[in-house]
Order: C-alpha cells, then structure tokens, then sequence
C-alpha cells in the first residue's frame, strides 16, 4: 500500500483524511479496541478549524461544538472576575474582516472530534483498523516492512511510507531511535476527567478556588453533553485513587463549599508534564507527526492543533510524491514544521511555569490561535518583489469577502489557487494556470471604480496597493503562500520544482 499510518488519534485521522482525498490508499491501524474515550484535548483553535472546514467538517463541527467558553474565577462561593480567553491574553478579539472565517476558538471534546474525522475517513475511503499493533518495521530503498500483531497473530504488510502518529509512548519513534530531547516535570501531575455536577451553572470554565489561584479544580462545561471536564495539578505524592471520591475531596478541599456534588465519572487519567520533541522529522521513509515527535504542557490548548497542523502539512506533499511529485518535497515537511514545534514547545512551558502569573515585561505571548504560524524563509517560500510587504509568502493565506463569496471558497480543495492582483495580472493569470489542468485553480481581483468594495478587503488583507502593477499569489494547497510575484516566472518555476 503506498502508507501505513500508526495511531489513529487526530493526527493519524487527520492525515488519513487528507490521504484519501487525494485518491491515495491508506491504512491506519491502532492497537485500541475501541477509540473516543475522554473529551482531553478539547479547543479547536482558529487555525484549525480552517483545516476542518478544508476537510469538509466544520458544519458538523459547528454543530456538535461550541464557542470556547470564558473563564470564571472563584474565590469561595464569589466569583472574583470572568474573562474571555482574549482578555485573558489581551488581544483585540478577531472578526471575519481580519483574514479569518472562523475567529473564535471552538470547544468540541476530543472523542466527538475523533469520531467526526473517522466517518470522513471511511467516507472518502480511507481504511481504519483497531486492534492492530505495530510490533516492529524495517525500511529499505523502496519501501517499509511492518509486523503487525492483528487479534493476537503476527502479519507482515509492506508500504511504500509509514508514519507514526502513535502519541508521547511512539513505538514508531522508539524503534527508530531518534532523539526525543527535553525534560518532565517529574514532582508534578495533571488529574483530568469527565464528571457530572450540580451547583454550577452558567458554561464556563469554572476554577474554584478558596483565594490561592495555583490551587485550584477547574470544571469545563462540555457543549453536547451533560459532563463538564475536570482539571486538577498537583504534585506527584499527592495523586489519590482513581475514584468519583477522591475527586470530591480535592475539590470540597480547593474550592472552600460544600455545594458541588460530581457523579457519574465518566473518565479519568493522571499524567505526567513533558515537554520533549524529537531531533528527526524523518529517517528515510518514516516519518513522525503529533505527539510522536513532540510533546507539552496542555498550557493554551496548543498539543491536538499542533499535530493537526502537522498532518496537514505532510498530508499534501505525501500524496504529492506519490503522484510524481521530486521526492525532497518529503524534506520540506521537518524543515517546516520543526521549528514550528521547537518554537510551541518553548512558549507553552513558560506559560506552563507561569500558570496564571502575570508574564516578565517583553517575554513573548502564546499565539494560540496559530494564525501566524508560518513558514518564512523556507524551501517553499519564494517572494520575488524588490520590496516585501507585510504579507509575506510563508505565511498563511488570509480570507477575504469578493462579492458573494469569500477567498477560502476558492482555496477548498486539494489544488494549487493562483491570485492575480489588477487588472493587468489576467494573461500572466492565465498563463500559470495553462498545462496544469484542475491541480491550478485561479482568481483575477479587479478592483472596480463603480464599486471596489467588491475587492478591496482582499487588496487590504494581502497588503497589496489597487493602484501599484499587478501582483501575483500562489497559494499552496495546505493555505499557505508559496510565491508572490510581479511577473509568472517565478510561480512557473515553483510549480515545475515541486
């Protein structure tokens, strides 16, 4: 088969998805009897959701989730403030007309996220197996060997790549032997779960607290169901029993009442802290993807948008390679996300240590929504203007309203889309688009004297002056500019390399 994916988290469905609508044959296989267990990581940031949407989920997503919700401190039976989670990190909350269709970050559980991207695998074909255990792999010139234990017999299966999406434990990466760097916090522990509870109301995410802001047992309310997630820290002796008891106790202890009643645990883990990333994306044919290659503090909600972010990035350029596509387009998956993940990683611990604490003058802020992750720089970034602007190719492409549609209806979709600023930018528009058949889809901006109102936010959010000559965007088919140009070449030639 051309890949064999293992672990079938978001990471391993997500890249299945993105696989198998591109018409490559896919496996993913998990040595779980069963999957969607726990709502753990459960905010689906803006970035995300663009993914989501490009998958063709986001109306389900929508509609089983909810606007992440604002935080509400407690003191006792007070609530002391409520804060939206931009006032948390004083940002100006988004809107549509800043680039960005989805502003806000969305709060969906994980099992219901799972779910949702395993019909859409199965739906467009791909092929999902639990119960299925990699026990080892070998790779060679043309392709991976893998045993895999099925229902307990030992099975040999070949491929032509195989990643590793199995989480922070990655066999994948353990039998690779690459480096996994970093640290754990070995005295401290995180008591997460889901739970249901009376004497709470309102959705937020309640943190109950006796005055101590570092001692405190938060609740999420879960949209879709009747359970809120529960979220203690602690130190490593302190972690009790595994029971609906136990968790009463911290909370009657840290929030100060007596009014709270939990029942009904649904779920419930313990784990340790880690912040660790691997020093290889790659060896060969196998790569690494989620928790597979780095792991964090849960601190801004950025481990499954991270890994998502990674299946999206190699997603399209695997399938790329199989078509025919240079294979060190392969390369260019850890050349960018690598210090993606080294840079998440840095940010989260901080925000890991700081833990509510007003940060240090000058230190950098978590950009959870991952809007200006990008790729600058890059071996797929290329700006030939003699002057940049502050729209630069790596980064991702904004959104923008043109008449009755909007600029990411065009970017849906498994292509390459050309943008071609001015009027005067329709030949070369053209051009491009000339030889590559449906793999190219394009869009000539005019801005119109009757009514540039049609245009100009798209004019505005790529940074583009209507009245300079034309410019030219090639947008990658993971929403990320590839090139901008006054003049063809430069996109003919990414197009032909690539």
């Amino acid at each position: 088969m051309p890949v064999l994916i293992v672990g079938a988290g978001p990471t391993g469905l997500t890249l299945g998805c993105e696989l198998a609508r591109r018409g490559i044959d896919c496996l993913v296989v998990d040595k779980a009897a069963q999957l969607f267990i726990g709502s753990r990581g459960k905010g689906l940031q803006p970035r995300t959701l663009e993914v989501i949407d490009d998958l063709g989920l986001i109306d389900a997503v929508v509609a089983n989730g909810a606007p992440f919700p604002s935080f509400r401190m407690y003191a006792d039976t007070q609530v002391k403030w409520t804060r939206t989670v931009q006032e948390m990190l004083g940002i100006a909350p988004l809107g549509r007309g800043d680039g960005v269709p989805y502003p806000n970050t969305w709060i969906l559980p994980q099992w219901r996220t799972d779910e949702l991207l395993r019909d859409r695998l199965l739906e467009l074909g791909g092929r999902l197996e639990l119960r299925t255990e990699l026990v080892d792999f070998v790779q060679d010139d043309t392709g991976v060997t893998a045993t895999l234990r099925r229902n307990g017999e030992l099975e040999q299966v070949r491929s032509r790549y195989l990643v590793g999406t199995d989480g922070g434990g990655s066999v994948v990466r353990k039998t690779l032997g690459v480096g996994f760097e970093g640290e754990t916090f070995e005295t401290e522990r995180t008591l997460i779960g889901d739970v249901k509870a009376e004497g709470l109301s309102g959705t937020y995410c309640h943190m109950l607290t006796t005055g101590d802001v570092q001692e405190r047992f938060s609740l999420w309310s879960m949209p879709g169901t009747d359970y809120y997630q529960f979220i203690a820290n602690m130190t490593a002796d302190d972690v009790p029993e595994l029971t609906l008891e136990a968790v009463q106790k911290i909370l009657d202890e840290r929030s100060g009442r007596s009014d709270i009643r939990l029942f009904d645990l649904n779920w419930i883990s313990v784990y340790r802290v880690n912040a660790r990333m691997v020093d290889r994306f790659r060896v060969d044919r196998v790569f690494l993807a989620g928790d597979a290659a780095h792991v964090h503090s849960s601190s801004g909600g950025q481990g499954l948008n991270t890994s998502v972010q990674d299946a999206y990035n190699l997603g399209w350029k695997l399938a790329a390679v199989l078509s025919g596509a240079p294979d060190r387009l392969l390369d260019t998956y850890e050349a960018e996300r690598f210090p993606i993940a080294a840079r998440v990683l840095d940010v989260t611990t901080r925000s890991h240590r700081r833990d509510f604490r007003d940060a240090e003058p000058g230190q950098e802020s978590l950009d959870i929504f991952q809007l200006k992750v990008n790729y600058r720089g890059g071996p797929l970034a290329v700006d030939a203007r003699e002057t940049p602007g502050a729209v630069r190719a790596g980064d991702r492409a904004p959104d923008a309203q043109c008449g009755d549609s909007r600029l990411f209806d065009l970017f849906r979709g498994t292509h390459f889309t050309v943008l071609g600023f001015g009027t005067d930018t329709a030949a070369a528009v053209a051009e491009v688009v000339r030889g590559h058949g449906d793999r190219v889809r394009a869009q000539v901006l005019e801005p119109g004297e009757a009514d540039p109102s049609t245009v100009g936010p798209a004019f505005r959010n790529y940074d583009i002056d209507p009245s300079a000559p034309g410019t030219l965007v090639l947008v990658r088919p993971d929403g990320y500019i590839g090139v901008i140009a006054t003049d063809p070449a430069p996109i003919q030639d990414f197009l032909a390399a690539w």
